[in-house]
């Protein structure tokens, strides 16, 4: 009979690893910041083919092959940026151990050959607990403790990088008021181009 709790907690921990995301790689991050190529340039010298993006979800056909694919899930902006969970201290500006893990693969992306010659605006955003005013401050000392780390363990150059404290104004999830949502507390990163 003590097989069944044992193996009840072992289906407990195992979602909650499973649940716990790794944070995204150098890699992953250079495929989300990198600017689109194929918007920029064409095969012409002074016309830009223009680019056909269906509505998320539906089907389209590519000229160039005549196949039929599934558009993604979300639509292309145009905007290059990713959303990064960066860990602090509560209350507070001081990164954790995560974070640093998590802005470190940030730095290698940041000064890989792909994005080396880009400017990013650093946002700092926060959940929807306290004050508004508060908040706002808060993200943008988290966001000047990002650059600060960038600059200080990569360097790279403070004028490539804006830091900027939206506090809760822009939710990435959107909430009610004083609803801690984890995947509010974030920083996001924008490719503002060269």
């Amino acid at each position: 009979m003590r097989i069944i709790p044992l193996v009840a907690a072992s289906l407990l921990v195992a979602g909650a690893l499973a649940a716990r995301a790794e944070p995204p790689s150098a890699d992953d991050i250079i495929a989300s910041l990198k600017p689109n190529q194929s918007a920029l340039t064409g095969p012409t010298r002074g016309i830009r083919p223009a680019i056909v993006r269906p509505i998320a979800g539906e089907r389209y056909v590519t000229p160039a092959s005549a196949r039929a694919e599934t558009a993604p899930a979300t639509a292309d902006t145009g905007e290059r940026a990713i959303n990064l969970t960066v860990e602090f201290k509560s209350g507070s500006a001081i990164l954790t151990p995560g974070a640093e893990r998590t802005l470190s693969a940030l730095g290698r992306a940041l000064t890989s050959a792909q994005l080396s010659g880009s400017r990013f605006r650093i946002e700092g955003h926060t959940d929807t607990v306290g004050d508004p005013d508060t908040n706002r401050a808060l993200s943008k000392d988290r966001a000047d403790a990002v650059v600060s780390f960038l600059e200080s363990r990569f360097g790279i150059d403070a004028a490539k990088l804006q830091p900027v404290g939206v506090g809760s104004d822009s939710l990435i999830v959107p909430t009610g008021d004083q609803t801690p949502e984890p995947k509010n507390r974030a920083v996001k990163i924008v490719n503002l181009g060269a």
